[in-house]
């Protein structure tokens, strides 16, 4: 019998380097946080490289890339010049998301069936460079269907109405996202993708999409990195994993 393969865990660096941009100079240090964080037992790294360079920046990746010996998961809006620094690169993964200047953070998930056409010329390069090519995307089965269309290996579901719901106290709601999250989760695994999570993601809105057997890896970091102010970087993400190790047994 096959030994059931373990919930991975990837840490977002990149509120290490917005609270650094804030005042400028060079700490914290984003790549230290990644270190740490792959010390702690996290099996991969998010860096999101904005088009307005916000948080993540081109030196930030040059060094992740020279550093981290855990794979680097590379969030990119559906741009040519993210394109050529993804192929430059050549990182284990990239993750193709939606952006807005005026956005704080990623609202929602990619519109692919609506852009199947270009989106699927657009990611033949990175597939072929030997990039894991993963899909950012709302539970949604339409957009599903097209992210398997277009040849992404991965879609990462965004966990962030499930999360909003549970944090402002509407558990009829959350309880709805969640069933939507499980569906789709399933249904995008037997469209042979591989299923991700994240958005949101706490200690107490983790245990229940670490369950769902299709999903193998969880992406996380604003909370982390928040966390981290009160208790230290490597115990937040030690409890996270924790957490996901308990919710997987």
């Amino acid at each position: 019998m096959s030994e059931v393969q373990k919930l991975r865990l990837g840490v977002n660096i990149d509120h290490v380097a917005t609270v650094r941009n804030a005042r400028g100079g060079a700490v914290p240090d984003p790549v230290r946080a990644a270190k740490l964080a792959e010390d702690a037992g996290a099996d991969g790294i998010t860096a999101h490289l904005r088009e307005d360079r916000r948080h993540i920046t081109d030196t930030d990746i040059d060094a992740l890339m020279q550093t981290l010996s855990v794979p680097l998961n590379f969030e990119m809006a559906a741009t040519p010049e993210m394109q050529q620094i993804a192929l430059r690169h050549k990182p284990h993964a990239v993750c193709i998301v939606p952006e807005r200047r005026e956005e704080r953070t990623t609202e929602g998930g990619l519109e692919v069936a609506r852009e199947e056409n270009s989106l699927a010329h657009y990611i033949a390069p990175l597939r072929d460079a030997g990039c894991r090519v993963s899909i950012f995307i709302a539970a949604d089965q339409k957009q599903i269907e097209a992210a398997a269309r277009i040849g992404a290996q991965v879609v990462e579901l965004h966990t962030g109405a499930y999360c909003d719901a549970y944090a402002e106290g509407r558990f009829d709601v959350r309880d709805v996202e969640l069933e939507k999250l499980r569906d789709m989760a399933v249904f995008a695994h037997s469209l042979g993708l591989e299923v991700h999570a994240g958005h949101g993601l706490t200690y107490d809105t983790v245990q229940p999409v670490a369950a769902f057997p299709e999903v193998i890896e969880l992406n996380i970091g604003h909370f982390l990195i928040g966390e981290a102010i009160f208790r230290g970087l490597t115990p937040a993400i030690t409890e996270m994993r924790r957490l996901m190790d308990e919710a997987c047994g």
